[in-house]
Formats: structure tokens, sequence, C-alpha cells
């Protein structure tokens, strides 16, 4: 079940602790009441289902964590696989909840090339915690990645290059975004194949290529390991098979 806390920075609706920094008259707006987000997803963890929260600022990324463990306060740990769509600004303390909590941090790696250009002069110095990859990681929190089609280009190769640079598709910044927060290209692959299929309970069906796993595979025209980082993005696909049938040829 999908569930929305709060709504975007650029719009300036993401819900933060502190105001935005261009727009001190507000801190942005949460869509549900804070007691009323955490009587629906105690529910919706007691019926089963597993939710999807969209959670952009710290502020957001609080309150559902609040009520990812107040569901399972009421209800008992199990496997739920609960996860925050976004996890865009998350304080240091938040990361570790994360962990604690078993949430996945289900993240769009674009959209940090995307929103660097602009998220400083929205929020200041709290772009130190945006787009917080490898903290995540090192906190022991599993990561998913996704495109966030179609409000973001569906071609996976921009997220692994925004994952591995946190540069402009141009160039830039030098070095990269808050460049301790980069990943090298094999967690980016593994957070887009087998931390999504866990995200969704399919690991055990896809996300690598083992036996008995379905035969969902692109072929590359390069070898991503072995390209520059910024050929990444124009590597080509040379082909694309689904279950062991192909389904495009370069």
């Amino acid at each position: 079940v999908k569930v929305f806390v709060d709504g975007s920075m650029g719009a300036g609706t993401a819900l933060f602790f502190a105001p935005y920094a261009d727009d001190p008259a507000t801190a942005g707006l949460p869509i549900h009441k804070r007691e009323r987000l955490e009587e629906l997803i105690v529910a919706a963890d007691k019926a089963g289902l597993q939710v999807a929260a969209h959670a952009i600022g710290d502020q957001a990324n609080a309150w559902i964590l609040d009520a990812f463990a107040s569901a399972c306060a009421a209800n008992g740990r199990r496997d739920a696989r609960h996860r925050v769509e976004h996890a865009q600004v998350v304080r240091a303390d938040d990361v570790k909840r994360f962990a604690a909590l078993g949430v996945i941090a289900s993240v769009q790696p674009s959209h940090c090339i995307d929103d660097m250009r602009w998220a400083a002069k929205r929020i200041g110095a709290r772009t130190a915690d945006a787009y917080r990859w490898r903290s995540f990681l090192d906190a022991g929190v599993r990561l998913a990645f996704g495109t966030d089609w179609d409000v973001e280009p569906l071609d996976p190769r921009l997220g692994l290059y925004a994952a591995v640079t946190r540069e402009l598709p141009g160039g830039g910044p030098q070095g990269g975004w808050h460049p301790a927060e980069k990943l090298s290209l094999e967690q980016a692959v593994a957070a887009y194949t087998l931390g999504s299929a866990y995200a969704e309970f399919q690991e055990e069906v896809k996300g690598s290529v083992e036996v008995g796993k379905l035969a969902d595979l692109v072929v590359m025209a390069g070898d991503l390991f072995q390209v520059a980082k910024k050929e990444i993005l124009t590597t080509p696909v040379a082909m694309t098979i689904l279950d062991g049938k192909i389904v495009f040829r370069r």
C-alpha cells in the first residue's frame, strides 16, 4: 500500500523540521496529521500489508519511522519489508533507525544529479543529509534502487552514473556533490537488482544470475565495469532477455 507523508522539495511541500532557506514562512506540508499517519501505518501493518511510504523531508522521514516503530510495538516484529520511497533528506540518527527497524530505503539516484542544481538554495546546509546512499549501506540499511519513471527517465544507466559519480551528465562538480555518499558500481548494480528484488519479496526468483531464477537479463555492448564512469551513460544495450526469450537485439 502506498502512503504519502509529504510533498516534494522542488514545490516547497516536502516536510522539514526547519523552514526552507529560500522561504522562511514554510517548512513544508504534511499530507496527514501525525496521529492519523500513525493510525494508517499501524492498521496497514496489522493487516499484513507492506507499506511504501513517500517521504522527502527530514521531518517526514522521522514521522514515518516513528509510525513504523509504533506498528512494530503494536503488532509485533515481522518480515514486513516496509520501505520509504525517496528517503531524500534523512538525519544521521534516523539513518540508524532505518537499520534498527529493518526499513528499506527505496531511492532513485537520478534525482540527486537533477536536484543538486538547486537543492542548496532550498535547504542550505541540509544538503549534507540528502541522498545518503553510502551512509545507508554503512549503517546496514537495505537499499533498493529504481528510476521513478515517468517522473525521471526509465533508463537505469542514468541512475548508475548518478550513484557512482554524483555529477551532472555533462560533468561537475569536480569529484561529485557530497562525494562521501558515492557508491561503487558493484554496490549500485546490487541495489538495482538484488536490492529491488528483496524489496518486493522476489529475491528467490530474480535479482541475480543463478540456476533456477528467472532468465531476465540485459546484455550490454561493453563491460560497464571496464568503461570510464561517464561512458556508463552511453554504453548501448546489446540484448534484452525476458524469461529466456530475446525480446530486443541491437
